[in-house]
């Protein structure tokens, strides 16, 4: 279990003050400038030894992505995007960071930026999250008045600017290019690539898009080096994590531990066990509601972390767990995975437009059990045709979910046809 000393955010239930002040007084902003004087390649070394991969969702490792951008500007400015999108349903871990904990995110977005030589950075908001852009701005405008952020940032001699930007609640608006795209003014739909972000990102600048906790996380992690970070978790899988529970447990909640403990234990001590005891337990969706459902079977001894979840035919994702006990119907919930990102594609890409209302639709007469057995292996047939089609990956996201259904409750589907076929036969026979 963690210990509270390597908590990095230290106010994520609210309990403290989160003013500038309340913020120094638990270790933060303390030595900001000694940092940025190590130099941006120290702090992107430092990056890369700590081994902390992506907190969105990919797991791309952070201090890689960051050598990506240029080291001498051609003319054309830099920038840094903080995607606080976070529009994955069961995922709520960084608005906890924007309400309660705002300057780990700030001093990050400082840190990072100049490792990048970013002298402005954005932070692309959730349309719903209200309070938390409030909260963010009011902690904003406190560091600009305290001289943390403008000219001479922190007195460390770097002029930087971190602006908030409000979107207008699109899903699609969490991938990075559709994000760039929105924040230009665009209508949300996601670039191709290449070219990459770091190449031709915002305004056709340079530019990193990175989550909220992937930089909320830096200036701790700089302050206490990358060896203590990386002593969390198995390797490749290293650093502490916010998680969230929700869905069937006793307490739903958020909250920081290690990586690479196991899934039972997180439930258990976090969560206070599923409702109605561990047997009780059906399946999970382990990081949002675009990884495959995993089975109760595969859980007895499943590892929270990027790599473990990848070999069991699942996706870590954002570390949110849904958690479904024995009363679910797994169909209809699935099915209702499928009307949400039917709804949310953006319609750029045929496989993704036409294949999210073909999947949604099928899945409608699975629930209800009008559909043949033979349609189910059709529906993983074009699964796989919107898998990997697409210019993002909502279309992956769409296929996922309905594909760890029919891998592991094949049988259910199957069941739920043949008794409303029994039924129908019932209702003819009655009727002659």
């Amino acid at each position: 279990m963690l210990k509270d000393q390597d908590r990095i955010f230290t106010n994520l239930y609210g309990m403290h003050d989160r003013s500038l002040k309340g913020a120094q007084s638990r270790g933060h902003w303390d030595g900001t400038a000694d940092i940025i004087g190590k130099g941006r390649d120290w702090i992107i070394d430092q990056m890369k030894a700590s081994g902390l991969r992506g907190r969105g969702g990919a797991g791309f490792p952070t201090g890689l992505k960051w050598s990506f951008m240029p080291k001498e500007s051609d003319g054309r400015p830099s920038y840094l995007v903080i995607n606080a999108d976070e529009s994955e349903p069961a995922t709520c871990k960084d608005r906890e960071i924007m309400r309660h904990d705002p300057h780990t995110l700030i001093e990050g977005a400082l840190i990072a930026s100049f490792a990048m030589n970013a002298h402005a950075s954005y932070i692309y908001i959730r349309g719903e999250y209200i309070r938390e852009r409030e909260a963010l701005q009011a902690a904003i405008d406190e560091a600009y008045d305290k001289g943390m952020l403008g000219k001479n940032a922190c007195g460390s001699g770097w002029d930087f600017d971190l602006y908030v930007h409000h979107g207008a609640g699109a899903y699609i608006c969490g991938e990075e290019t559709a994000l760039l795209e929105s924040l230009e003014g665009k209508k949300g739909m996601p670039r191709m690539k290449p070219p990459f972000p770091a190449g031709a990102g915002l305004y056709g600048c340079p530019t990193t898009v990175n989550n909220v906790e992937s930089i909320a996380v830096v200036p701790t992690i700089l302050r206490r080096g990358p060896e203590w970070f990386s002593s969390f978790g198995r390797p490749n899988n290293v650093g502490t994590k916010l998680f969230a529970l929700t869905g069937h447990v006793n307490n739903p909640c958020v909250f920081e531990d290690a990586m690479s403990l196991p899934v039972r234990e997180l439930i258990e001590r976090h969560g206070g066990g599923v409702r109605g005891g561990w047997d009780n337990l059906k399946a999970i969706i382990p990081g949002g509601a675009s990884c495959p459902v995993l089975p109760k079977d595969k859980l007895d001894d499943a590892i929270m972390d990027f790599d473990w979840m990848r070999q069991n035919q699942s996706s870590f994702g954002t570390g949110c767990m849904i958690i479904m006990d024995q009363n679910t119907d797994v169909v209809k919930a699935v099915w209702r995975l499928a009307k949400f990102f039917k709804h949310e594609s953006c319609g750029q890409c045929t496989p993704c437009r036409e294949g999210t209302g073909w999947m949604m639709r099928v899945m409608d007469r699975l629930v209800s059990g009008e559909a043949e057995v033979e349609e189910i292996d059709m529906l993983l047939d074009v699964t796989k045709q919107v898998e990997g089609h697409t210019i993002c990956a909502l279309g992956d996201a769409a296929a996922w979910p309905i594909q760890g259904l029919i891998r592991h409750f094949r049988d259910e589907i199957e069941e739920r046809i043949k008794a409303k076929r029994v039924g129908r036969g019932a209702t003819v026979l009655a009727a002659r």
